[in-house]
């Protein structure tokens, strides 16, 4: 059994963490943390475990947890999670951070959209866990940054063109809508049900933190500058993530040259599916699941590929992708675990 550790287990996305762990056949949950719940039980705060999650959390002690877990999932807002994880390495174990502190291979990248990092040298050995992309280092790694939403949308239907030279990279926009569960679990003015019900809009534009870094990724996979505009947007829903990308394609791609290269890129990847031809994904149709669904449309008259994703941002574009990950290190079937069907309706 893989012995796991949540630190951070009662946000949004620690929860989604430990509600899959826990109906994982090969792990035990041996420890979660929670500052503001600290001693009470893990139901209490979410009442939808009872009876399936039978531990309370705790304060952090990362002694503690390096004596009980192989793998720690560190689930805290950025900046936070560098100040434990080099202790946590310390102690032989491995780790998956769900914030962005180790998502960037260019620390000066980093302290240029977030903060001063303290542990800049970890940044060059973390593997970026985009889990059908980097799969190969994830087997290995010791510290994975797991991506943000945003990115895990955008840069699965991306990459394969960009690496394959199928479009251009000098003017990719991406538009992408999340559910209120995307700003996490704190409440605040901007996600209150007042604020958000009944109502779209965009916010941050042109000026989010998640660009820079599916902005490094695609500048890796292509091997030559990316210019990305890349604009988010708040819709009334729980949770779910559509975005659509739009790309300038290169001379005589078509449509289903577009189709076979992302197919063939992922192909036997469980959670990668491929909308047929004129149908495109609906964030409902991944609700609940660690899947990535794609659709392609070629407009032909303006020469621009349009890529359209969804995900649930809370499993795919987070705790999922993380859970993903645990497998990969581990060396068992990437989907256990993971392999629920969405909901229906």
């Amino acid at each position: 059994m893989i012995r796991t550790a949540v630190i951070g287990a009662t946000g949004y996305a620690g929860a989604e963490l430990v509600r899959l762990l826990a109906g994982h056949p090969d792990v035990t949950i041996t420890d979660i943390t929670s500052r503001q719940y600290a001693d009470v039980p893990f139901e209490k705060v979410y009442p939808a475990t009872r009876g399936s999650v039978g531990l309370v959390c705790e304060k952090l002690s990362v002694d503690a947890i390096c004596r009980n877990a192989d793998i720690v999932f560190t689930a805290l807002p950025h900046k936070l999670p560098m100040s434990i994880v080099p202790e946590i390495l310390e102690y032989g174990k491995k780790v998956i951070d769900l914030s962005a502190d180790f998502r960037f291979s260019d620390v000066d990248t980093y302290e240029l959209y977030y903060q001063h990092h303290t542990a800049g040298e970890l940044c060059r050995k973390s593997v970026y866990g985009l889990s059908e992309v980097y799969t190969d280092s994830i087997k290995t790694a010791e510290l994975v940054g797991n991506p943000g939403c945003y990115p895990t949308s955008i840069l699965l239907p991306l990459v394969p063109l960009v690496k394959a030279g199928l479009v251009h990279t000098s003017s990719i926009i991406a538009d992408s809508k999340s559910g209120v569960s995307g700003a996490g679990r704190s409440p605040s003015l901007g996600t209150h049900i007042c604020e958000v019900g009944e109502s779209f809009k965009a916010y941050k534009v042109a000026e989010h933190r998640h660009a820079p870094e599916i902005e490094e990724i695609l500048c890796r996979e292509a091997g030559v500058p990316v210019s990305l505009t890349f604009v988010p947007h708040l819709v009334p829903m729980n949770r779910g993530m559509l975005s659509t990308v739009y790309a300038d394609v290169a001379e005589g791609v078509s449509e289903e040259d577009i189709i076979e290269c992302i197919a063939a890129y992922y192909n036997g990847r469980r959670f990668i599916r491929l909308c047929e031809p004129g149908r495109f994904p609906e964030t409902r149709h991944v609700r609940g699941s660690n899947f990535c669904d794609i659709g392609v449309k070629l407009d032909k008259r303006a020469g621009k590929a349009i890529l359209v994703s969804v995900v649930d941002n809370l499993v795919k574009g987070a705790a999922g992708q993380a859970v993903q990950n645990m497998n990969i290190m581990f060396g068992i079937d990437e989907a256990t675990g993971l392999d629920m069907i969405p909901f229906p309706v």
